[in-house]
């Protein structure tokens, strides 16, 4: 059995998720403690419970410690049940996060699946159910398994509500090289807002047109319905091997402009430098590279997240992965 420190790395939700997703496709059980303890309120969260409770019906796995605010979980693991799952974070928490935990299993399973998940589809914390749509599946898709997400319904930061829907087929994972992005195909902004003034997206949008020069093609404001108000302003750049989408998202009391200068930034950090791979990218592709046991990508400089989701992988599989990092990113070797 793994014993596993939740206090390591980065030590939030991410060891969690991650040695969920290894317990279920290799079949190994694990233990951990000081689940979350690097975080202001330490403990099993409704998001990472919701992760656990996945989890262990997609795995037909016995579980212990497994309650909100729990510190420690024992996780074993059983088989692999495709087929048809709903799930409920219970509040605004991510519903990317909780499908992500379980998708390994799923495109490593025998049979198709559709997955219902209920909660957060734009929160701060966590990349949005577009980012994961646009950005993770097709390079997921390039290695073999194909998992179409639907946004069925938005859920944004506290309300939540929303309702994601992925159908996954699953299929052997095969090693690619991701190290280029090519020639750019195309950029965009696009403002989702809900429950909000229309004057919210027209301000974030004028940001944008300034800083980049983009013109009303390239510039989308999107009003859909929510159970709360609600703003993000996404920018994607897409290229001939990989697309990044950027967010940023409208808070009480934080002027629209700020929204859209955080946004600008985080876009023009990725135009600065020339590696494919952007920061949360790079987090979601340890794992799947990890089990197609080879390949490489090329990434902007990792985050904790990612440092601490390979060191977690590296001891779990035995597997050999190398890191060259400098100040202008990272080469991954698997």
């Amino acid at each position: 059995m793994h014993i596993l420190d939740g206090s390591r790395g980065e030590g939030g939700g991410q060891i969690l998720r991650s040695a969920l997703s290894l317990a279920l496709v290799t079949g190994q059980p694990f233990r951990i403690h000081s689940i979350r303890a690097g975080r202001e309120k330490p403990g099993l969260k409704r998001q990472h419970l919701a992760a656990v409770l996945a989890a262990q019906r997609v795995g037909s796995a016995r579980v212990s410690g497994a309650e909100l605010g729990s510190s420690e979980l024992v996780f074993e693991p059983g088989a692999i049940q495709a087929g048809h799952h709903r799930f409920a974070v219970g509040s605004a928490g991510s519903a990317s996060l909780v499908l992500q935990t379980v998708l390994p299993a799923l495109w490593s399973a025998g049979a198709p699946s559709t997955v219902e998940i209920e909660g957060g589809t734009h929160n701060p914390l966590a990349p949005p159910a577009d980012f994961v749509r646009d950005v993770f599946l097709p390079v997921l898709a390039r290695m073999g398994p194909r998992v179409e997400l639907e946004i069925v319904r938005y859920g944004f930061f506290p309300a939540g509500g929303g309702l994601l829907r992925a159908t996954i087929t699953p299929a052997p994972l095969q090693p690619i090289e991701l190290t280029e992005r090519g020639d750019r195909t195309l950029h965009r902004a696009r403002c989702l807002v809900a429950n909000l003034p229309p004057v919210v997206a027209a301000r974030e949008l004028a940001i944008v047109r300034r800083e980049f020069g983009w013109g009303p093609g390239q510039l989308e404001e999107a009003r859909v319905p929510g159970p709360g108000p609600g703003n993000v302003l996404s920018i994607e750049l897409g290229f001939e091997h990989v697309r990044e989408l950027v967010s940023a998202f409208g808070e009480r009391n934080r002027a629209s402009e700020f929204v859209a200068q955080e946004a600008c930034a985080a876009a023009q950090t990725y135009l600065q430098h020339d590696a494919p791979v952007g920061e949360h990218l790079a987090d979601q592709l340890v794992l799947p590279f990890a089990l197609a046991g080879g390949g490489r990508f090329r990434a902007l400089p990792l985050s904790l997240h990612a440092t601490t989701n390979i060191e977690l992988v590296r001891e779990w599989l035995g597997a050999r992965i190398d890191v060259r990092s400098d100040e202008h990113g990272a080469l991954v070797r698997f």
